[in-house]
């Protein structure tokens, strides 16, 4: 049985990693963008991203002030040996730890009164996801800490049916130009199209967890065409890095969809900005393998 120890500290290893080290893809993304871009300011900005970035992994500190707040991806499989309860405390503890250790910002306060926790935990937070696996003798847990500034800029929609596919195209659209520069881009968007409201805003925020370039999960020729239309569309908006103007407004658009009723079509938006920050790992009963 994989002890509660083993998750904490896999736990504080996943957030140190996510906060200190930009994703690989995300990386390279980011520095393809600054060889394409043409406009001189635009390029100042992704270059003082890109040393951030790499500042950051030198010295083994986060890479952004807003560490965000804890949301966790688990994929438990249904053989492992294990108590759910365990798992949410040690996940808990873990987020103390890495608060203190890392250390992150303490972001997490109560909605009304504002009072701050310290820690980074409360009521509903952590935010954790579980999915079984069948089969499966392990537990995969993927971090992905979400800051204000891009979360703040989320949004659903409850579009008609009738709206279809360019009524889902102008509410991306308008949103992402709304936001403007607010969410530091470049970004990347998080769609979810289907399900309920809740639903979709689930899928959005999960659509984030895919990598840059990677193929749409639902091998579906026309949501994968949308999204190279949509990145097209957003790009040709201007806003640029940190909005001050140029070619790379986001870097990706991820849609991840699901079958919805049929007398609605629900869309949501997540926004992400540029330091797209996750992280995994497994956990087997005889070792942790970080992905």
């Amino acid at each position: 049985m994989i002890s509660k120890e083993t998750i904490s500290e896999t736990v504080v290893e996943l957030l140190r990693r996510a906060e200190v080290s930009l994703p690989e893809d995300v990386e390279k993304a980011l520095e393809r963008a600054y060889k394409n871009e043409k406009e001189k300011i635009a390029r100042i900005q992704l270059r003082e991203i890109l040393d951030n970035v790499r500042h950051a992994r030198k010295n083994n500190i986060p890479m952004c002030q807003d560490t965000g707040i804890p949301v966790f991806y688990l994929k438990i499989g249904n053989k492992l040996r294990t108590d759910l309860d365990l798992i949410e405390e040690s996940i808990v503890d873990g987020v103390k730890k890495a608060t203190e250790e890392i250390p992150l910002r303490p972001n997490v306060v109560n909605p009304l009164t504002r009072e701050n926790s310290g820690d980074n935990t409360g009521i509903g937070i952590p935010i954790i996801e579980i999915e079984i696996l069948k089969g499966k003798s392990y537990l995969e847990i993927t971090a992905l800490p979400k800051g204000a500034g891009s979360e703040n800029f989320s949004a659903i929609k409850m579009l008609n049916p009738s709206d279809g596919v360019n009524g889902i195209r102008r509410f991306v659209i308008e949103t992402v130009a709304s936001a403007g520069g607010n969410p530091c881009p470049p970004t990347i968007i998080g769609v979810g199209i289907g399900s309920s409201a809740d639903g979709a805003m689930k899928l959005a925020k999960k659509a984030l967890l895919r990598k840059i370039d990677s193929n749409n999960p639902n091998e579906n020729k026309e949501i994968a065409k949308l999204e190279r239309e949509l990145l097209w569309e957003i790009n040709k908006l201007g806003i640029g890095p940190m909005g001050l103007g140029g070619r790379t407004t986001s870097l990706a658009v991820n849609i991840q969809s699901a079958y919805c009723h049929t007398a609605s079509l629900p869309v949501a938006i997540n926004i992400q900005c540029w330091a797209n920050r996750r992280a995994s790992a497994r956990i087997y009963e005889d070792g942790v393998e970080f992905l």
